[in-house]
């Protein structure tokens, strides 16, 4: 069952998305397997990371990403792809990471819980 969010979180959310792009599940599945540079990023909390994640994504969580993105992501031109557990924390994600000047930042709409029901590969 989907988690229940508050109307202001939803808001502030549909805020963020009005400035960011966002891309599918199956759009990062293609990039992957066409071996397309780019960096996916987990935005969860490290528990949830620890539980399963994606592969190949580095794990820097929404509360530290805007104190540690330069240090693991220093060119503000990479490709970044963010994802969460639903596409709505990678989406304030994304929208921060565009005000501290990063380019190419897309969100996975749907996160961890459109990957996962889609089948598609998982690491712990």
């Amino acid at each position: 069952m989907a988690k229940q969010h508050s109307p202001r979180f939803l808001q502030l959310v549909a805020d963020a998305k009005s400035r960011i792009r966002e891309c599918t599940v199956a759009d990062v599945r293609a990039q992957q397997q066409a071996q397309t540079s780019f960096v996916l990023i987990d935005v969860r909390e490290e528990s949830e990371y620890a539980a399963g994640h994606i592969p190949g994504a580095i794990h820097i969580s929404k509360g530290v990403l805007e104190r540690d993105i330069e240090a693991k992501v220093p060119d503000p031109q990479t490709p970044l792809i963010l994802y969460c557990g639903g596409g709505f924390r990678s989406a304030l994600a994304a929208d921060a990471l565009q005000k501290m000047g990063y380019t190419n930042v897309l969100s996975m709409d749907g996160g961890w819980r459109a990957w996962t029901e889609a089948g598609l590969p998982t690491e712990k």
